[in-house]
């Protein structure tokens, strides 16, 4: 049974299916507080449609994957090197996280860049129960005017933002939607 599910789940039409997800996330990355749905592939337990496309379509042999709590199970280890040959690490060495909050926390562990490459920084993937176009006022490039989205804790989120150009960015996940959180993005308390 291990075997069938690391083998199975992943893209049927891997191009077209990692280019319209490609598409979705650099779209809502690029408009935050839009949320998107995407499909494609079968991700094992518990990881949502939406966390296993991002990973599938942003992870490859080079890119670092820390999973945490839950996520972190020989199914879903089996299932995401098999598929994209990412090496899993911890979150000190990260380029994607994937978890709850809970599990995922604290922030500080994970990289924000430096100066002189501020690309270098974690991206994290934000297992939600709810993911809605509610909660605090987002501003900032790719809103036009104000954006809403529910947030799981809008003060380690405004702490991050406030690191900019560092900081972390946030994709979040809840079954087959996502929205996403660049760093450069403002979030003021729902006013």
């Amino acid at each position: 049974m291990a075997a069938h599910t690391q083998f199975s789940g992943g893209f049927q039409n891997a191009p077209v299916d990692a280019a319209h997800a490609f598409r979705a996330a650099m779209t809502v990355m690029a408009r935050p507080g839009e949320i998107r749905s995407v499909s494609g592939c079968q991700p094992p337990a518990p990881l949502s449609v939406a966390a296993g496309v991002l990973l599938m379509t942003l992870c490859d042999p080079d890119t670092k994957v820390h999973l945490a709590g839950a996520t972190n199970a020989d199914a879903v280890r089996q299932w995401l090197t098999f598929h994209t040959g990412a090496p899993l690490t911890d979150a000190t060495e990260a380029d994607f996280a994937v978890g709850t909050w809970q599990a995922l926390g604290p922030l500080n562990q994970y990289r924000v860049g430096t100066p002189e490459y501020p690309d270098r920084s974690a991206t994290l993937i934000v297992e939600c129960d709810d993911l809605q176009q509610t909660g605090p006022k987002l501003t900032g490039p790719g809103i036009k005017g104000t954006a809403h989205l529910s947030l799981p804790d809008v003060r380690a989120l405004q702490t991050n933002a406030s690191l900019y150009p560092l900081g972390c960015d946030f994709f979040f996940t809840c079954g087959d939607t996502l929205a996403a959180l660049p760093r450069s993005t403002q979030i003021k308390d729902r006013g």
